[in-house]
Protein backbone atom coordinates (compact mmCIF):
# COMPACT_ATOMS: atom_id res chain seq x y z
CA UNK A 1 0.00 0.00 0.00
CA UNK A 2 1.27 3.54 -0.40
CA UNK A 3 2.10 5.41 1.93
CA UNK A 4 0.29 8.44 1.69
CA UNK A 5 1.55 10.26 4.32
CA UNK A 6 4.45 10.69 3.33
CA UNK A 7 4.03 10.83 0.03
CA UNK A 8 1.70 14.03 0.63
CA UNK A 9 5.01 15.18 2.79
CA UNK A 10 7.41 14.87 0.10
CA UNK A 11 4.85 16.31 -2.78
CA UNK A 12 4.21 19.31 -0.71
CA UNK A 13 8.18 20.40 0.32
CA UNK A 14 8.58 19.75 -3.71
CA UNK A 15 5.37 22.13 -4.34
CA UNK A 16 6.98 24.79 -1.84
CA UNK A 17 10.54 24.62 -3.63
CA UNK A 18 8.78 24.80 -7.10
CA UNK A 19 6.84 27.94 -6.71
CA UNK A 20 9.83 29.33 -5.27
CA UNK A 21 12.61 28.31 -8.37
CA UNK A 22 10.13 28.83 -11.24
CA UNK A 23 9.17 32.45 -9.97
CA UNK A 24 13.32 33.17 -9.19
CA UNK A 25 13.92 32.32 -13.02
CA UNK A 26 11.46 34.85 -14.01
CA UNK A 27 12.68 37.22 -12.11
CA UNK A 28 16.70 37.18 -13.03
CA UNK A 29 15.66 36.96 -16.60
CA UNK A 30 13.04 40.01 -17.27
CA UNK A 31 15.34 41.74 -14.21
CA UNK A 32 18.00 41.33 -16.19
CA UNK A 33 16.72 41.82 -19.55
CA UNK A 34 15.03 45.31 -18.51
CA UNK A 35 18.69 46.23 -17.38
CA UNK A 36 20.27 46.00 -20.67
CA UNK A 37 22.01 42.50 -20.33
CA UNK A 38 22.22 40.50 -23.88
CA UNK A 39 20.98 36.95 -24.54
CA UNK A 40 24.37 35.49 -23.96
CA UNK A 41 25.19 37.43 -20.74
CA UNK A 42 21.28 36.32 -19.20
CA UNK A 43 22.41 32.71 -20.41
CA UNK A 44 25.36 33.20 -18.28
CA UNK A 45 23.22 34.05 -15.61
CA UNK A 46 21.79 30.44 -15.36
CA UNK A 47 25.07 28.40 -15.94
CA UNK A 48 26.57 27.74 -12.44
CA UNK A 49 22.87 26.75 -11.52
CA UNK A 50 22.74 24.25 -14.36
CA UNK A 51 26.44 22.92 -13.78
CA UNK A 52 25.80 22.45 -10.03
CA UNK A 53 22.87 20.26 -10.89
CA UNK A 54 25.23 17.92 -12.62
CA UNK A 55 27.67 17.74 -9.62
CA UNK A 56 24.86 17.50 -7.16
CA UNK A 57 22.65 14.92 -8.76
CA UNK A 58 26.10 12.23 -8.51
CA UNK A 59 27.34 13.12 -5.42
CA UNK A 60 23.45 13.87 -3.69
CA UNK A 61 21.90 10.47 -4.62
CA UNK A 62 24.51 9.14 -3.12
CA UNK A 63 24.62 10.98 0.25
CA UNK A 64 20.66 10.22 0.20
CA UNK A 65 21.35 5.98 -0.09
CA UNK A 66 23.42 7.07 3.07
CA UNK A 67 21.74 9.88 5.44
CA UNK A 68 18.42 9.06 4.10
CA UNK A 69 16.48 11.55 1.81
CA UNK A 70 14.98 13.73 4.11
CA UNK A 71 18.75 14.86 4.88
CA UNK A 72 19.21 15.91 1.28
CA UNK A 73 15.47 16.87 0.81
CA UNK A 74 15.86 19.31 4.17
CA UNK A 75 19.31 20.60 2.74
CA UNK A 76 17.60 21.79 -0.81
CA UNK A 77 15.24 23.76 0.95
CA UNK A 78 17.34 25.44 3.36
CA UNK A 79 19.72 26.25 0.08
CA UNK A 80 17.06 27.83 -1.54
CA UNK A 81 16.26 29.86 1.32
CA UNK A 82 20.08 31.08 1.74
CA UNK A 83 19.88 31.41 -2.57
CA UNK A 84 16.91 33.92 -2.33
CA UNK A 85 18.46 36.10 0.22
CA UNK A 86 21.37 36.57 -0.95
CA UNK A 87 20.02 37.49 -4.41
CA UNK A 88 18.32 40.25 -2.71
CA UNK A 89 21.35 41.65 -1.43
CA UNK A 90 22.59 42.30 -4.96
CA UNK A 91 22.84 46.14 -5.43
CA UNK A 92 22.49 48.04 -8.51
CA UNK A 93 25.58 50.33 -8.54
CA UNK A 94 27.54 46.92 -8.74
CA UNK A 95 29.60 46.86 -12.23
CA UNK A 96 28.04 44.49 -15.02
CA UNK A 97 31.37 42.10 -14.10
CA UNK A 98 30.80 41.82 -10.93
CA UNK A 99 27.07 41.37 -10.69
CA UNK A 100 27.24 38.54 -13.18
CA UNK A 101 29.19 36.74 -11.13
CA UNK A 102 27.57 37.06 -7.68
CA UNK A 103 24.10 36.12 -9.41
CA UNK A 104 26.29 33.52 -11.12
CA UNK A 105 27.32 32.19 -7.41
CA UNK A 106 23.53 33.09 -6.15
CA UNK A 107 22.47 31.03 -9.00
CA UNK A 108 24.48 28.10 -8.07
CA UNK A 109 23.40 27.42 -4.89
CA UNK A 110 19.92 27.48 -6.01
CA UNK A 111 20.71 24.69 -8.66
CA UNK A 112 22.03 22.40 -5.72
CA UNK A 113 19.18 23.35 -4.09
CA UNK A 114 16.93 22.27 -6.80
CA UNK A 115 18.41 18.86 -7.88
CA UNK A 116 18.61 18.11 -3.93
CA UNK A 117 14.89 18.35 -3.69
CA UNK A 118 14.18 16.90 -7.16
CA UNK A 119 16.17 14.13 -6.44
CA UNK A 120 14.97 13.52 -2.58
CA UNK A 121 11.21 14.08 -4.17
CA UNK A 122 11.38 11.64 -7.15
CA UNK A 123 13.32 8.87 -5.14
CA UNK A 124 11.36 8.92 -2.47
CA UNK A 125 8.50 7.57 -4.67
CA UNK A 126 10.39 4.77 -5.63
CA UNK A 127 10.63 4.03 -1.45
CA UNK A 128 6.91 4.76 -0.95
CA UNK A 129 5.03 2.79 -3.85
CA UNK A 130 4.84 -0.93 -3.61
CA UNK A 131 7.33 -2.89 -5.40
CA UNK A 132 4.95 -4.81 -7.46
CA UNK A 133 2.76 -2.03 -8.51
CA UNK A 134 4.06 -0.45 -11.96
CA UNK A 135 0.98 0.97 -12.82
CA UNK A 136 0.42 2.84 -9.73
CA UNK A 137 3.90 4.26 -9.87
CA UNK A 138 3.80 5.23 -13.15
CA UNK A 139 0.21 7.22 -12.01
CA UNK A 140 2.24 8.55 -8.83
CA UNK A 141 5.19 9.90 -10.74
CA UNK A 142 3.07 11.25 -13.59
CA UNK A 143 0.98 12.75 -10.27
CA UNK A 144 4.24 14.07 -8.50
CA UNK A 145 5.87 15.51 -11.99
CA UNK A 146 2.97 16.85 -13.33
CA UNK A 147 1.97 18.72 -10.51
CA UNK A 148 4.90 19.68 -10.05
CA UNK A 149 5.67 21.58 -13.39
CA UNK A 150 1.99 23.13 -13.45
CA UNK A 151 3.48 24.86 -9.84
CA UNK A 152 6.81 25.82 -11.61
CA UNK A 153 4.69 27.76 -14.52
CA UNK A 154 2.61 29.28 -11.72
CA UNK A 155 6.28 30.08 -10.15
CA UNK A 156 6.72 32.06 -14.09
CA UNK A 157 3.51 34.33 -13.63
CA UNK A 158 3.90 34.93 -9.59
CA UNK A 159 7.60 36.02 -10.83
CA UNK A 160 6.49 38.25 -13.42
CA UNK A 161 3.40 39.57 -11.38
CA UNK A 162 6.09 40.51 -7.97
CA UNK A 163 8.60 42.19 -10.11
CA UNK A 164 6.06 44.44 -11.34
CA UNK A 165 4.16 44.77 -7.52
CA UNK A 166 7.40 45.20 -5.19
CA UNK A 167 11.01 44.78 -6.87
CA UNK A 168 13.46 42.75 -7.45
CA UNK A 169 14.54 42.83 -3.75
CA UNK A 170 10.95 42.31 -1.93
CA UNK A 171 9.98 39.59 -4.43
CA UNK A 172 12.82 37.21 -3.08
CA UNK A 173 12.45 38.12 0.51
CA UNK A 174 8.86 37.30 0.44
CA UNK A 175 9.60 34.41 -1.21
CA UNK A 176 12.62 33.33 1.24
CA UNK A 177 10.01 33.57 3.78
CA UNK A 178 7.38 31.21 2.60
CA UNK A 179 10.01 28.56 1.62
CA UNK A 180 11.46 28.94 5.21
CA UNK A 181 8.14 27.88 6.75
CA UNK A 182 7.94 25.14 4.23
CA UNK A 183 11.47 23.73 5.40
CA UNK A 184 10.17 23.67 9.16
CA UNK A 185 7.69 21.70 8.48
CA UNK A 186 9.51 19.51 6.84
CA UNK A 187 12.02 19.20 9.19
CA UNK A 188 9.34 18.29 11.62
CA UNK A 189 6.93 15.64 9.73
CA UNK A 190 9.43 13.36 7.58
CA UNK A 191 10.89 10.36 9.56
CA UNK A 192 14.60 10.13 8.70
CA UNK A 193 15.39 6.93 7.56
CA UNK A 194 13.15 7.44 4.70
CA UNK A 195 15.39 6.39 1.58
CA UNK A 196 18.47 4.61 3.15
CA UNK A 197 19.99 2.11 1.78
CA UNK A 198 19.86 -1.63 3.48
CA UNK A 199 23.42 -1.47 2.19
CA UNK A 200 25.96 0.85 2.27
CA UNK A 201 27.87 1.17 -1.59
CA UNK A 202 31.44 2.95 -2.33
CA UNK A 203 31.40 6.28 -3.84
CA UNK A 204 32.39 4.93 -7.32
CA UNK A 205 28.98 3.36 -7.49
CA UNK A 206 27.60 6.20 -8.63
CA UNK A 207 29.05 5.76 -12.23
CA UNK A 208 28.60 2.09 -11.87
CA UNK A 209 25.01 1.97 -13.81
CA UNK A 210 23.00 -0.62 -16.48
CA UNK A 211 23.01 -0.47 -19.82
CA UNK A 212 19.48 0.28 -19.90
CA UNK A 213 20.06 3.30 -17.21
CA UNK A 214 23.21 4.73 -19.38
CA UNK A 215 20.90 4.62 -22.42
CA UNK A 216 18.09 6.06 -20.73
CA UNK A 217 20.34 8.94 -19.34
CA UNK A 218 22.01 9.68 -22.20
CA UNK A 219 18.54 9.98 -23.72
CA UNK A 220 17.47 12.46 -21.14
CA UNK A 221 19.82 14.60 -21.55
CA UNK A 222 19.30 15.46 -25.50
CA UNK A 223 15.50 15.77 -24.92
CA UNK A 224 16.05 18.09 -22.21
CA UNK A 225 18.70 20.03 -23.81
CA UNK A 226 16.54 20.22 -27.20
CA UNK A 227 13.25 22.20 -24.69
CA UNK A 228 15.92 24.22 -22.64
CA UNK A 229 17.71 25.59 -26.13
CA UNK A 230 14.57 27.42 -27.07
CA UNK A 231 13.28 27.73 -23.74
CA UNK A 232 15.47 29.46 -21.98
CA UNK A 233 16.74 32.79 -22.86
CA UNK A 234 15.55 32.32 -26.60
CA UNK A 235 11.39 32.38 -26.60
CA UNK A 236 11.05 35.35 -23.84
CA UNK A 237 13.71 37.44 -25.36
CA UNK A 238 11.90 37.00 -28.75
CA UNK A 239 8.50 37.65 -27.34
CA UNK A 240 10.20 41.17 -25.91
CA UNK A 241 11.75 41.97 -28.37
CA UNK A 242 9.95 41.10 -31.78
CA UNK A 243 6.37 40.78 -30.56
CA UNK A 244 7.07 43.94 -27.86
CA UNK A 245 5.07 41.76 -25.01
CA UNK A 246 5.11 43.28 -21.40
CA UNK A 247 6.54 41.20 -18.87
CA UNK A 248 3.76 40.19 -17.66
CA UNK A 249 3.07 38.72 -20.95
CA UNK A 250 5.88 37.27 -21.23
CA UNK A 251 5.19 35.52 -17.59
CA UNK A 252 2.08 35.02 -18.19
CA UNK A 253 2.50 32.94 -21.75
CA UNK A 254 5.81 30.71 -19.99
CA UNK A 255 3.75 30.03 -16.95
CA UNK A 256 0.68 29.03 -19.02
CA UNK A 257 2.66 26.38 -21.13
CA UNK A 258 4.47 25.06 -18.22
CA UNK A 259 1.18 24.72 -16.86
CA UNK A 260 -0.50 23.03 -19.14
CA UNK A 261 2.95 21.08 -19.93
CA UNK A 262 2.67 20.51 -15.61
CA UNK A 263 -1.29 19.28 -16.74
CA UNK A 264 -0.58 16.61 -19.69
CA UNK A 265 2.47 15.08 -17.75
CA UNK A 266 0.07 14.47 -14.29
CA UNK A 267 -2.63 12.87 -17.28
CA UNK A 268 -0.25 10.82 -19.33
CA UNK A 269 -1.26 7.45 -17.72
CA UNK A 270 -4.68 8.06 -19.36
CA UNK A 271 -3.63 9.16 -22.33
CA UNK A 272 -1.28 6.25 -22.90
CA UNK A 273 -3.81 3.85 -21.77
CA UNK A 274 -5.23 3.40 -25.06
CA UNK A 275 -1.75 2.87 -26.41
CA UNK A 276 -0.40 0.99 -24.11
CA UNK A 277 -3.15 -1.78 -24.35
CA UNK A 278 -3.39 -0.91 -20.34
CA UNK A 279 0.13 -1.76 -20.12
CA UNK A 280 3.17 0.60 -18.78
CA UNK A 281 5.54 2.32 -21.51
CA UNK A 282 8.55 0.56 -22.47
CA UNK A 283 11.66 1.69 -24.10
CA UNK A 284 9.58 1.76 -27.61
CA UNK A 285 7.23 4.19 -26.25
CA UNK A 286 9.85 6.55 -25.56
CA UNK A 287 11.66 6.29 -28.93
CA UNK A 288 7.76 6.92 -31.14
CA UNK A 289 7.45 10.13 -28.62
CA UNK A 290 11.04 11.69 -29.51
CA UNK A 291 10.48 10.87 -33.21
CA UNK A 292 7.37 12.90 -33.38
CA UNK A 293 9.17 15.34 -31.27
CA UNK A 294 11.51 15.72 -33.67
CA UNK A 295 8.94 15.81 -36.87
CA UNK A 296 6.96 18.85 -34.86
CA UNK A 297 9.89 21.27 -33.40
CA UNK A 298 11.71 20.72 -37.55
CA UNK A 299 8.10 21.88 -39.00
CA UNK A 300 7.89 24.64 -36.37
CA UNK A 301 11.32 25.75 -37.45
CA UNK A 302 10.29 26.12 -41.19
CA UNK A 303 7.69 27.96 -40.06
CA UNK A 304 9.62 30.55 -38.05
CA UNK A 305 12.38 30.30 -40.56
CA UNK A 306 9.41 31.28 -43.72
CA UNK A 307 8.21 34.26 -41.38
CA UNK A 308 4.82 32.82 -40.77
CA UNK A 309 2.03 34.09 -38.19
CA UNK A 310 3.88 34.15 -34.55
CA UNK A 311 0.81 32.93 -32.97
CA UNK A 312 0.52 29.92 -35.58
CA UNK A 313 4.13 29.00 -35.23
CA UNK A 314 5.65 30.08 -32.14
CA UNK A 315 2.72 30.15 -29.71
CA UNK A 316 0.51 27.56 -31.20
CA UNK A 317 3.68 25.15 -32.55
CA UNK A 318 5.11 25.61 -29.21
CA UNK A 319 1.97 24.49 -27.22
CA UNK A 320 1.72 21.37 -29.56
CA UNK A 321 5.25 20.75 -28.17
CA UNK A 322 4.84 21.06 -25.26
CA UNK A 323 2.05 18.55 -25.27
CA UNK A 324 4.08 15.86 -26.66
CA UNK A 325 7.30 16.63 -24.39
CA UNK A 326 5.08 16.48 -21.49
CA UNK A 327 4.14 12.41 -22.00
CA UNK A 328 7.52 12.19 -22.91
CA UNK A 329 9.04 13.11 -20.42
CA UNK A 330 6.50 11.27 -17.92
CA UNK A 331 7.59 8.11 -20.20
CA UNK A 332 11.21 8.98 -19.21
CA UNK A 333 10.39 9.66 -15.18
CA UNK A 334 8.59 6.25 -14.93
CA UNK A 335 11.46 4.46 -16.65
CA UNK A 336 13.97 5.36 -14.68
CA UNK A 337 12.48 4.00 -11.30
CA UNK A 338 11.16 1.10 -13.16
CA UNK A 339 14.47 0.09 -13.96
CA UNK A 340 15.97 0.32 -10.51
CA UNK A 341 15.66 -1.52 -7.29
CA UNK A 342 14.19 0.85 -4.12
CA UNK A 343 17.54 0.34 -2.17
CA UNK A 344 19.31 1.88 -5.03
CA UNK A 345 16.98 4.56 -6.07
CA UNK A 346 18.46 7.38 -4.49
CA UNK A 347 21.77 6.26 -6.52
CA UNK A 348 20.20 5.86 -10.02
CA UNK A 349 17.84 8.69 -10.05
CA UNK A 350 20.46 11.10 -9.25
CA UNK A 351 22.10 9.60 -11.93
CA UNK A 352 19.90 10.13 -14.19
CA UNK A 353 18.91 13.41 -13.07
CA UNK A 354 22.85 13.85 -13.26
CA UNK A 355 22.00 13.72 -17.32
CA UNK A 356 19.28 15.99 -17.15
CA UNK A 357 21.01 19.09 -15.48
CA UNK A 358 23.66 18.27 -18.05
CA UNK A 359 21.50 18.56 -21.01
CA UNK A 360 19.30 21.22 -19.57
CA UNK A 361 23.35 23.61 -18.95
CA UNK A 362 24.39 22.44 -22.38
CA UNK A 363 20.79 23.91 -23.67
CA UNK A 364 21.40 27.02 -21.71
CA UNK A 365 24.17 28.09 -23.39
CA UNK A 366 23.02 27.22 -27.10
CA UNK A 367 20.11 29.03 -25.91
CA UNK A 368 21.54 32.24 -25.20
CA UNK A 369 24.98 31.90 -27.96
CA UNK A 370 22.73 29.80 -30.83
CA UNK A 371 19.90 33.01 -30.54
CA UNK A 372 22.37 35.71 -30.41
CA UNK A 373 23.48 34.27 -33.90
CA UNK A 374 20.66 32.68 -35.85
CA UNK A 375 17.63 34.11 -33.84
CA UNK A 376 14.68 31.76 -32.69
CA UNK A 377 14.83 29.63 -35.73
CA UNK A 378 18.34 28.72 -35.37
CA UNK A 379 17.31 27.48 -32.12
CA UNK A 380 14.74 25.57 -33.20
CA UNK A 381 16.82 23.59 -35.40
CA UNK A 382 19.42 22.83 -33.07
CA UNK A 383 16.45 21.54 -30.72
CA UNK A 384 15.18 19.21 -33.43
CA UNK A 385 18.88 17.71 -33.91
CA UNK A 386 18.72 17.10 -30.07
CA UNK A 387 15.50 15.44 -30.34
CA UNK A 388 16.66 13.06 -32.99
CA UNK A 389 19.34 12.48 -30.84
CA UNK A 390 17.42 10.99 -27.95
CA UNK A 391 15.03 9.29 -30.08
CA UNK A 392 17.81 7.27 -32.11
CA UNK A 393 19.21 6.86 -27.96
CA UNK A 394 15.73 5.57 -27.08
CA UNK A 395 15.27 2.80 -29.97
CA UNK A 396 18.06 0.58 -27.90
CA UNK A 397 16.11 0.57 -24.68
CA UNK A 398 14.24 -2.41 -24.20
CA UNK A 399 11.21 -2.97 -25.59
CA UNK A 400 9.86 -6.09 -23.45
CA UNK A 401 9.55 -6.66 -19.63
CA UNK A 402 11.94 -4.22 -17.87
CA UNK A 403 15.28 -5.90 -15.82
CA UNK A 404 15.84 -3.77 -12.74
CA UNK A 405 19.45 -2.47 -12.69
CA UNK A 406 21.53 -3.96 -9.22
Amino acid sequence: MTDLRNYSLVTAAYWGFTLTDGALRMLVLLHFYELGYSAVQIAFLFLLYEFCGVVTNLIGGWVGSHMGLKVTLFAGLALQVVALSALAMLDPSWSVALSVAYVMGAQALSGIAKDLTKMSSKSAIKVLVPEDADSALFKWVALLTGSKNALKGAGFFLGGVLLTWIGFRGSLLVMAGALALVLLATLVSLPREIGMAKQKTGFSAILSKSRDINLLSAARLFLFGSRDIWFVVGLPVFLTASLGWSHAEVGSFLALWVIGYGGVQALAPGLLKTVLGGGTPRGGTASAGAFTLAGLTTLIAIGVGLDLSPWLTVVSGLALFGLVFAVNSSVHSYLILAYTESDQAALNVGFYYMANAMGRLVGTLLSGVVFQLAGLAGCLWVSAAFVMAAALLSMKLPRGSIVKAT
